[in-house]
């Protein structure tokens, strides 16, 4: 059925694979981790409004005493803008981040990367 040469052959395919796989999963930690630090800012075109955000949503902001002597739908506005510039920059890491780690142009990466900017667009 098998001469040694074809046994030789699908055993290294099998390293082949396995190593591959192995690979894979060390990559896809590494992804992981380096997502769950990040973090993006972004502040206001005026300087008023600073505003932090994670994979979790907004985690800071930052509001200048500047802010008071303007309307409150202006601030909700400003406010609102700068999330949006925040979650813009995080996804913009994101991809940073899978492009080092997975490859944007794979699976993973480019699931990870819509996931981000489907959340934060």
């Amino acid at each position: 059925m098998f001469d040694g040469d074809d046994l030789d052959a699908a055993e290294q395919r099998v390293d082949d694979w396995q190593a591959g796989l192995e690979q894979r999963a060390a990559e896809a930690r590494e992804m992981a981790s380096r997502l769950a630090e990040l973090s993006a800012s972004a502040r206001s075109e005026d300087k008023l409004v600073t505003v932090t955000v994670d994979a979790t949503g907004v985690t800071g902001l930052e509001l200048a005493e500047g802010i008071r002597k303007q309307p409150a739908a202006d601030t909700a506005a400003a406010i609102l803008a700068t999330i949006r510039a925040a979650r813009g920059k995080l996804t913009e890491a994101v991809t940073v981040v899978a492009e080092e780690t997975v490859g944007a142009d794979s699976e993973t990466g480019q699931a990870v990367i819509a996931s981000y900017a489907k959340r934060n667009g």
